[in-house]
């Protein structure tokens, strides 16, 4: 089952951007994906699709549609926003789209950070997302993508699902992971790895998504994280209904520690060591 859906038509699109020009809160986000080009396809379209026997979605289906609504962009003036980006030709359209002025901004998932379709190999329909996770190569990019501010924020995508919609024939199952509650881990752990700066994965987190929906953070509003802190992803701990993530069982590091939002503590659980707070 497929539930993210692209705008269907470049003239659709512009009468689209055109209206939101009267706008100045608005930012139109779209999910950029070639139906004909996606149709049916189970996950990153290359050697381990063919290996595992499963049709393949191109990283093309993706990139098509990021340089028509680039251009599109560049024709209205509008602002424009690309969800989850996943392919390193992607990263670099919108590299080459902000260096000429044109108003574009873009986000990726923790998820596609992380894993790779190296790490399908088991059939995990945890890992089944859309878009879907691709080469270590486009991971790569993604990662220099965040860390030189190319790409404006993470955003979770977070999709919990029942269980009989992920165990099931691969091809049945449903697309999405439940990853609200291990994104900053994974974000983290990225920071722990090199190849991000705490400052700049902070920030995409948090000030990134408000700047891209125009948000002007409170001070009354802010979080307090324990970038320490070692846990166990275990379904029982996870709040969300959903359990659906391929981290069941792993350690991972950092946590928030407390939440606070308009003034008021929202969250707040017992911590052990330094935390830093993050407005």
């Amino acid at each position: 089952m497929r539930t993210a859906r692209c705008v269907p038509n470049p003239r659709l699109l512009r009468n689209a951007l055109v209206y939101a020009r009267a706008f100045d809160d608005v930012v139109l986000a779209d999910h950029c994906e070639d139906a004909s080009l996606a149709e049916n396809g189970q996950m990153h379209e290359g050697f381990h699709s063919y290996s595992l026997g499963l049709r393949g979605q191109p990283a093309e289906a993706e990139e098509v549609i990021v340089a028509r609504d680039v251009a599109i962009a560049r024709m209205t003036g509008t602002r424009l926003h690309i969800c989850h980006l996943s392919s390193a030709r992607s990263v670099e359209l919108v590299r080459r789209a902000k260096a000429e002025g044109i108003r574009v901004t873009a986000e990726v998932t923790p998820h596609h950070l992380v894993f790779t379709d190296d790490d399908l190999v088991t059939y995990d329909t945890d890992l089944k997302v859309n878009p879907p996770l691709r080469s270590p190569e486009d991971r790569d990019a993604l990662r220099a993508g965040v860390a030189d501010g190319t790409i404006d924020a993470i955003a979770t995508d977070h999709a919990p699902h029942a269980s009989v919609r992920k165990d099931v024939e691969f091809d049945q199952a449903a697309f999405g992971i439940s990853g609200l509650e291990t994104a900053l881990s994974l974000v983290l752990g990225g920071v722990n790895a090199g190849w991000c700066d705490l400052d700049i994965a902070i920030r995409a987190l948090t000030d990134g998504p408000a700047r891209v929906l125009g948000i002007t953070p409170s001070p009354d509003d802010w979080i307090a994280i324990d970038v320490d802190e070692s846990w166990i992803v275990g379904a029982d701990g996870l709040v969300s209904l959903g359990k659906n993530t391929p981290l069941l069982g792993q350690e991972l590091r950092g946590r928030v520690v407390q939440a606070v939002v308009g003034g008021e503590v929202r969250f707040e659980k017992e911590r052990r060591g330094e935390a830093q707070a993050v407005r």
